[in-house]
């Protein structure tokens, strides 16, 4: 399969029309010019089997036991991710509002874990799955995303791996020019939150 850099990755979030402009209010609570909707373009499969391929050439470490991916948005690539490695694929899920694993899902004591993510910004969601990872006893070894919005500024602590490392100018709700110009943000993504 075909190697995918940089520009061929947007490209196929141009051309499913995953990559938005506009007024956006992120997961993080951030405001943004630019919105990444993965959930376009997994709807092609070929597009999720290609990124998530090209994503595990770039991670140095094959030894993974299981793969763990914060729900919504990590769940596909997850488990494209985890199918590729033949390895186990499990997702938390927020209840009463903290992430936590359900569904009878559990990690073993000493198992290596890759946390997967579709898109980070301030890596708030991952970090949370870390502290998950943590309190099981289990070996977080990497944490990948198909797209990095802070350019590769994020430290999780482990090996940090992703497709597109992107500088996409972020604002506070109280600092947003388009906020300060009449323009209200709009939430295009599976988390409904009330932050801005």
């Amino acid at each position: 399969m075909k190697k995918l850099d940089q520009n061929a990755i947007i490209n196929i979030f141009k051309e499913t029309g995953a990559l938005l402009e506009g007024h956006f209010l992120l997961t993080s609570g951030l405001h943004s010019t630019k919105y990444f909707q993965c959930a376009k373009v997994y709807q092609y499969p070929w597009h999720s089997m290609a990124l998530c391929a090209s994503l595990i050439e770039k991670i140095q470490f094959t030894g993974f036991d299981v793969v763990v991916s914060p729900a919504v948005g990590g769940i596909v690539v997850g488990q494209e991710i985890a199918r590729q490695l033949q390895v186990r694929s499990i997702f938390t899920e927020r209840s009463g509002g903290a992430m936590t694993l359900r569904r009878g899902f559990e990690l073993s004591k000493g198992e290596n874990v890759l946390v997967v993510e579709d898109v980070t910004t301030t890596g708030g969601s991952v970090k949370e799955v870390i502290e998950i990872v943590k309190q099981y006893g289990a070996n977080l070894k990497a944490v990948a995303a198909v797209v990095d919005r802070s350019g590769g500024t994020i430290d999780f602590g482990v090996p940090y791996f992703s497709l597109a490392a992107l500088e996409v100018t972020n604002y506070q709700p109280d600092e947003c020019p388009m906020c300060k110009q009449g323009s209200s943000p709009i939430k295009p993504g599976s988390r409904n939150i009330d932050k801005g």
